[in-house]
């Protein structure tokens, strides 16, 4: 269902109250270090990463691909805490520690399978979300009524089992339960596909201008005018990391067809580059 949000957090010597993404990462201490919000350094999984190398900045929403598409999977899983790597390093706001006092209290994690016994009722779902994260009663209640309002999951459904909803129901209820940390970084593999295109879009429209949000995709038409940004990991590494503006630029759609080509086409400018500049090196 995801992890909770800490109350308090730690870097370097400076510890900041936070509440909600804005307020930790508005902070003046925090601003004037630029913080990344995730930082993959070399991280190698099987033959699906390999030395992969990946920077997103605070409030970025970030749309990520892979060839073969189980490589974008892979790595949202890691930088969740849920797989290690076999090699590398993660950091969340400039913390390596993936546990409940370092970062992991910071991020929540969304794949699709959330997860959700189907005898539950969403109500019951994010009732042990709130314990899980041990969030005070009247907290709890009100976080509770803030997910079920913004995933539209009137009082009728909300207290009535996950089944009779179907998979619409399931995903909604395990979206809702993630909000309930209310995660700075939030990360989501395929999380929402039995919902519709524009539901899905104003679902992941999440308020908050510091939040976040990591989304992996093996269809990434659909996703179209849900991410600023767009990465491709190639051969188990990013090999290339634009605006979703540059395609538009380009003439070229947000399929992967023409993200691939795009990648290509960067590949290509800076192998000219670089051997434009060897002559002069050598002279």
């Amino acid at each position: 269902m995801g992890h909770g949000l800490s109350r308090m957090a730690a870097i370097g010597s400076a510890k900041v109250t936070s509440s909600t993404p804005d307020a930790l990462w508005g902070s003046a201490a925090l601003r004037a270090l630029h913080p990344s919000a995730i930082t993959c350094a070399g991280v190698t999984r099987g033959r699906l990463l390999d030395r992969c190398n990946l920077t997103v900045p605070v409030g970025m929403r970030l749309l990520l691909v892979g060839q073969p598409d189980a490589s974008a999977s892979a790595l949202v899983r890691i930088v969740a805490g849920l797989s290690r790597p076999q090699r590398g390093q993660i950091e969340i706001a400039g913390l390596s520690d993936p546990t409940a006092d370092g970062w992991g209290r910071r991020v929540a994690y969304l794949g699709p399978h959330p997860g959700i016994h189907r005898w539950m009722t969403p109500r019951e779902a994010l009732e042990l979300a709130a314990r899980l994260l041990d969030l005070p009663r009247l907290e709890a209640a009100r976080r509770i009524e803030r997910a079920l309002a913004w995933v539209r999951i009137p009082d009728g459904a909300a207290d009535r089992p996950v089944r009779r909803g179907g998979p619409p129901l399931l995903q909604r209820t395990g979206f809702a339960a993630a909000l309930m940390a209310d995660p700075e970084v939030l990360l989501l593999d395929e999380p929402l596909r039995a919902i519709e295109a524009d539901e899905r879009s104003r679902l992941l429209g999440l308020p908050g201008k510091r939040r976040t949000v990591v989304l992996a995709s093996h269809y990434p038409a659909s996703e179209d005018g849900l991410a600023s940004h767009v990465a491709l990991i190639r051969g188990g590494r990013v090999v290339l990391m634009a605006p979703t503006s540059d395609l538009e630029a380009a003439g070229l759609s947000l399929s992967m067809r023409d993200i691939l080509a795009l990648a290509e086409a960067r590949a290509g400018d800076e192998g000219g580059s670089r051997r434009q500049q060897a002559p002069a090196a050598a002279r």
